[in-house]
């Protein structure tokens, strides 16, 4: 009984923060018929709301252990849906990148999905706290750099070697350094199998990010409503698809 009144508290506040934001990001908007990034942002928008009530809600289903990897993936997807709001309203009316909304996600976001690795081997493993600040700290040093040659606030090809190399040093830990080791070691099947599914979407998916950088600024360039929609398609694989892996392996392991 007091579990559905928490729930029904939630949903009820989520509702009016998302509500909010769609009022504030219709006030910028225009009919969308014919833009089809604009369209993309609104769907994934939507999507990540969708993902966020269903994190929220499925996170009593699973065994206690579990239950903060959920929320982190219900955290994720709420605040990439709020910025995804703001995002369409900005490129529907400037036609151009929100690149600092965008960055303001992801610095946010992706840490994360970054720390998520450590709360699942967390879960079933005595993993080291060293591997939580690696992480973390690789996140950061990527994401920042990679703004910072963005923003022209420094040389474009300086940070995006130091960001490569943060991403680089990221895909080492998480396959072949102490987080790798430790969920090799763990012995949770559920568990092993969600570690070995994410690693592969910050290895292949995560890829779009830098190849969409480079052909921006090293390739010749590319129009901004294409390289938009194949971020937006990014962030709904790499942030809903990753909620969801670890929701799947939740369920296996508290049954």
């Amino acid at each position: 009984m007091i579990l559905n009144k928490i729930k029904i508290t939630l949903l009820t506040a989520l509702g009016m923060f998302f509500v909010a934001g769609v009022t504030q990001a219709s006030a910028e908007t225009v009919n969308l018929q014919g833009d089809f990034t604009a369209q993309t942002f609104w769907l994934i928008s939507m999507a990540m709301v969708a993902a966020t009530a269903f994190f929220f809600l499925e996170r009593d289903t699973v065994s206690v252990k579990w239950r903060t990897s959920l929320t982190l993936a219900g955290i994720v997807t709420g605040v990439a849906a709020w910025h995804y709001m703001y995002m369409r309203g900005y490129w529907v009316e400037n036609q151009t990148s929100p690149v600092v909304l965008r960055y303001v996600d992801w610095l946010i976001t992706v840490p994360i999905l970054m720390v998520e690795f450590y709360i699942i081997l967390k879960a079933v493993s005595n993993v080291a706290s060293s591997v939580f600040w690696k992480l973390l700290i690789a996140s950061l040093v990527m994401l920042v750099f990679g703004y910072l040659g963005e923003a022209g606030m420094m040389n474009v090809m300086t940070a995006f070697v130091i960001s490569m190399a943060a991403w680089l040093y990221i895909i080492y830990e998480i396959f072949a350094g102490e987080a790798g080791q430790a969920s090799a070691s763990s012995g949770n099947g559920p568990a092993q199998t969600a570690f070995n599914a994410l690693r592969l979407i910050v290895t292949i998916g995560w890829a779009v990010y830098p190849l969409g950088y480079a052909v921006g600024y090293f390739g010749g360039g590319i129009d901004a409503g294409s390289l938009n929609v194949i971020y937006n398609f990014a962030d709904f694989i790499n942030k809903i698809a990753f909620g969801l892996i670890i929701y799947v392996a939740a369920k296996a392991d508290s049954n």
